[in-house]
């Protein structure tokens, strides 16, 4: 024993360093056995849905998943194979997997959307943006399908702002995917909105999240390039843009209508078909009848207009804070200021790293159901677009309240409810 002390005193680095990279291989198998567990025990909570009894005549619930495999740096695939594809097994459901990254996907989606009782999608914000592209594309009657299909979403991406409403939060990635698939299999749902923004010439693009155009998402892209500085590469983003002319404008008109009452929602029922002889006779009345009178003019709609000069503006659902009871439709539109110090600046942009849609003291905050963007001829930059980046150009965005319904965490419900009770 004295000899190994004397060893380990006379080859002191090789020693310390012997013993952190033990320590560290020691955190590491840990982790990966905490992780395996999680596995199980997700595992064996879908395996309860599996072994439900049904019906002889009822046949299986399907369910599409649209994966990215490109998502996550490629790792996407991985992630979903060993985290989330045994649960969906062995919950008892019928599972088509769709890679998104080949052509011809619009075809496929024509095919799938006839034969599906629920869809999933496994990727991060770019992957549900994509896939409302492509059902764009389809006819009507698909869309209409589409939309009342009910959706999960497994966030795999490196960026899942849904996530965020969906789901509680979790910093281990395995805890989050696999709670994410159990709540698919839970069945509680949400109705959530959806902005279209269409520009003069292009395709519409769907966001559910928001739109963001100014000087805080152009430092955010840039924040990868300083990879090299750890954890101080967003503040150092934020900082060499302040290099640039300051204070930075982003002019641009506004015009927008307030919002709009919600109707209640009431239970699809589909009527039963009337017998031959009373369509006959219904048709038969509308045809003598004497000509409808024209309707009344509607009134003009009654648009406001706005000059804006600002750092940042962003066009943003209430999908983040969901409110199930309210009674308006509505999305928040929020200018910032324009004069705002670099110091601020820096510290700001850190906090809209982790809520890019924040809204800070200060703003000009508007609620809209609809809103034209006019910006000055040869502006440059970019959008960005549920953290997709597009060309800056004028585009009309539209609020789709209640377009889309998502499965959620009943946790996640239950807190939205006693949220808007309170």
């Amino acid at each position: 024993m004295a000899k190994v002390l004397a060893a380990l005193r006379n080859h002191w680095k090789k020693s310390t360093f012997g013993a952190c990279l033990l320590g560290w291989g020691g955190h590491w198998l840990y982790g990966k056995h905490c992780d395996n567990l999680l596995r199980r025990a997700a595992c064996q909570e879908a395996q309860a849905f599996g072994n439900q009894l049904i019906p002889a005549t009822e046949p299986l619930k399907k369910a599409t998943v649209f994966l990215n495999p490109a998502a996550c740096k490629g790792k996407a695939g991985n992630l979903f194979e060993k985290n989330a594809a045994p649960i969906l097994h062995l919950s008892g459901l019928d599972v088509t997997v769709v890679k998104t990254d080949y052509e011809g996907q619009a075809k496929k989606l024509l095919e799938l959307m006839e034969n599906t009782d629920l869809i999933i999608i496994a990727g991060g914000d770019g992957t549900v943006q994509e896939l409302h592209a492509n059902v764009n594309l389809l006819s009507s009657c698909v869309q209409a399908a589409f939309s009342k299909i009910p959706i999960g979403f497994i966030p795999l991406g490196k960026t899942c702002t849904l996530s965020h409403t969906l789901y509680p939060e979790s910093t281990n990635q395995v805890q989050h995917i696999t709670n994410a698939t159990l709540a698919i299999l839970k069945g509680e749902t949400v109705p959530l909105d959806v902005l279209q923004i269409k520009g003069e010439k292009e395709q519409p693009v769907f966001a559910v999240s928001g739109l963001r155009w100014g000087s805080y998402r152009d430092a955010g892209v840039k924040v990868s390039k300083y990879w090299y500085l750890g954890p101080l590469k967003t503040k150092a983003a934020h900082f060499f843009t302040t290099f640039k002319e300051w204070p930075q404008k982003h002019q641009a008109a506004l015009m927008y209508l307030g919002p709009t009452e919600r109707p209640p929602e009431e239970p699809e029922v589909k009527p039963s078909r009337p017998p031959l002889y009373v369509r006959l006779y219904r048709r038969l009345r509308s045809y003598w009848s004497s000509p409808k009178e024209f309707p009344q003019e509607i009134a003009p709609e009654d648009w406001e207009e706005l000059k804006l000069s600002t750092i940042e503006l962003s066009i943003a659902t209430r999908n983040r804070q969901l409110d199930l009871t309210r009674t308006e439709d509505f999305m928040d539109i929020c200018i910032e200021a324009e004069r705002v110090s670099k110091g601020e600046f820096v510290h700001r942009g850190s906090q809209k790293m982790r809520d890019p849609h924040m809204c800070p003291e200060g703003s000009q905050c508007i609620q809209a159901s609809r809103c034209i963007l006019q910006l000055p001829e040869g502006t440059e930059g970019s959008f960005g677009i549920d953290n997709e980046e597009y060309e800056a150009m004028p585009v009309e965005v539209k609020l789709l309240p209640r377009k889309l319904r998502f499965f959620c965490d009943p946790r996640m419900r239950e807190q939205m409810l006693q949220a808007a009770v309170q």
